[in-house]
């Protein structure tokens, strides 16, 4: 697994409650821990899909007959699954965010430890990188990136600084920005604040809250009575929206109640939310912001 080291690996498949001839979703490969798991708690009529728009993450593509990975974004979900004739699924897992294969590539820009390209793509036929959001985006538009998805208070002063820096020189790499910057990272929180600074370009350039959205609303018509979906999400913007989807079946306002108080959610919750063990933080550090969230068909 020097891939990925799949987080509550045991946890968000247990959490599937697997059928042996059932049908189930990975809706993000990535290294194909999560899919193994799947793989080795299914019989011979079982079924698993997996999605990742990644062509590094295709390269760790399953050779089991019961296996099928779609190279593109778990937002067509639907689609693509009908393009294979299936319309329900017994479970569907989601382990969001980056893998720690594409932390660790220097040259797809995702970290703040290498001095590498602003990329950021996850879909590498993607037109927007990360260098065209910190070069090309009004600043206005910058902000309002930086705030909503770093949650960064002084959002406003940052994408000031960037876009004048800009116009004496283009920003290409992630130390050049990290320079731009300088003066808003005081030593004791500069790698919080550049985490939330990427996090922020990161989550713009691939859409994320977006996909997430769209995937979130398909899954009550895709799911089979007693289907489960398992959601392992690693910041607090995805975990609410996961949180919020789940009590009621919206992204915000509160949903109508009917003539005796009751709400319709078509999704309910089941148990609570779990969270890695010390032991699983001690050996692999990205666990330790991970949350997994899992709701059944109502």
């Amino acid at each position: 697994m020097n891939y990925h080291n799949p987080v509550l690996l045991k946890e968000s498949v247990d959490a599937l409650d697997i059928k042996e001839d059932g049908v189930y979703v990975d809706v993000t490969f990535g290294g194909g821990g999560h899919s193994r798991e799947i793989l080795s708690r299914l019989g011979d009529n079982g079924r698993l899909f997996a999605f990742d728009q990644d062509p590094d993450a295709q390269r760790n593509k399953i050779d089991d007959e019961r296996f099928v990975l779609i190279g593109e974004n778990f937002r067509f979900i639907s689609r693509f699954l009908r393009f294979y004739g299936v319309r329900k699924v017994d479970g569907v897992l989601a382990d969001l965010g980056v893998s720690s294969h594409q932390f660790d590539e220097a040259e797809r820009g995702f970290s703040t430890r290498f001095d590498a390209d602003l990329d950021m793509r996850m879909d590498q036929k993607s037109e927007l990188s990360a260098k065209k959001i910190i070069n090309k985006y009004e600043e206005d538009k910058l902000a309002d990136v930086l705030f909503l998805y770093g949650e960064l208070r002084n959002a406003r002063v940052l994408a000031k600084t960037i876009v004048e820096a800009r116009e004496e020189e283009r920003i290409e790499t992630s130390f050049q920005l990290r320079e731009v910057l300088r003066a808003f990272l005081p030593k004791a929180k500069e790698h919080k604040i550049l985490a939330q600074i990427f996090q922020a370009v990161r989550i713009e350039v691939n859409q994320e809250l977006d996909v997430l959205k769209e995937f979130l609303e398909q899954i009550p018509g895709l799911l089979n009575e007693e289907g489960r979906l398992s959601v392992i999400s690693y910041h607090s913007l995805e975990d609410r929206l996961v949180k919020r989807f789940v009590r009621t079946g919206l992204f915000s306002g509160e949903p109508e109640k009917d003539f005796y108080g009751n709400i319709n959610v078509p999704l309910k919750k089941v148990g609570k939310m779990i969270v890695p063990t010390q032991e699983e933080i001690k050996e692999n550090n990205r666990a330790r912001s991970a949350k997994l969230r899992i709701a059944t068909l109502k």
